[in-house]
């Protein structure tokens, strides 16, 4: 890449469905998907709060600037991000809520309901996990599916999709789920594995919400992740993971 000729290339994450490379402080999403990749470059359009630049775009190439700063944390690991970095971004994230929704929708709660269904017979069948802890997190799970407002959701915010630098939020990776979606279901993913920093985070989005379905997204998010996890390469079973989000949603 001109610009970079001696940066190494840095395989950030690859799989089937995609990769991403970081040359110098530039990074590659390379997407066999499209239409994901239309939804991400228009979501960062759209979103009112800060995203990474977009330099070029020549499919299945997107190139990013980097963000600067650090991920407000990794799944299975302690966030050392402050009080309020986590407010910073829970502030950020009741920007997006209240922006117009995007044209496109999301995912619908019908089609989370039947991938439910599947998902739990096979953790069952295949013995992945103990039949009593599938059912008592189904149970959980359950409260999901309430009566919600859809809002402009990113869809997919884990933690390490969320740049802070020092308490200031720097930007947001990473939009290729976007669309109208469930409120809880955002601040459920970002919080996943990391339920002692809730407060925190509401500390900056606001108190009105639905704690129960926020926890009933922690087990149908880890219920649903398991087998894609498994199937690309990834441990959801590593200390911190899924499977530890489910064991601790079946004790309360």
């Amino acid at each position: 890449m001109a610009g970079v000729p001696d940066a190494e290339i840095e395989v950030i994450v690859a799989h089937r469905e995609r990769a991403t490379l970081r040359v110098g402080e530039v990074f590659l999403k390379i997407d066999a998907d499209q239409d994901r990749a239309d939804v991400e470059a228009e979501a960062m359009a759209l979103a009112p709060i800060p995203t990474p630049r977009v330099l070029w775009r020549r499919p299945p190439v997107l190139a990013l600037a980097a963000l600067p700063g650090t991920a407000l944390g990794r799944l299975g690991e302690p966030s050392s991000a402050s009080p309020a970095a986590w407010a910073a971004a829970g502030a950020a994230i009741r920007t997006l809520h209240e922006a117009p929704l995007p044209p496109w929708p999301g995912r619908s709660p019908e089609r989370a309901a039947t991938e439910l269904d599947a998902e739990c017979a096979w953790l069952v069948a295949s013995g992945v996990l103990p039949a009593d802890l599938v059912r008592r997190n189904r149970q959980v799970a359950e409260a999901a599916f309430r009566p919600w407002t859809p809002v402009f959701a990113h869809g997919d915010l884990q933690i390490t999709h969320v740049f802070v630098d020092g308490d200031e939020l720097t930007g947001v990776l990473d939009w290729s789920e976007a669309g109208r979606g469930d409120a809880m279901f955002d601040l459920a993913s970002l919080t996943l594995g990391h339920e002692e920093h809730l407060d925190d985070l509401l500390a900056g989005y606001g108190t009105d919400v639905d704690r129960d379905a926020i926890r009933a997204w922690w087990s149908l998010r880890s219920l649903l992740n398991i087998r894609w996890l498994t199937e690309h390469g990834f441990d959801p079973a590593a200390p911190g993971g899924e499977v530890d989000v489910l064991i601790a949603a079946a004790r309360d």
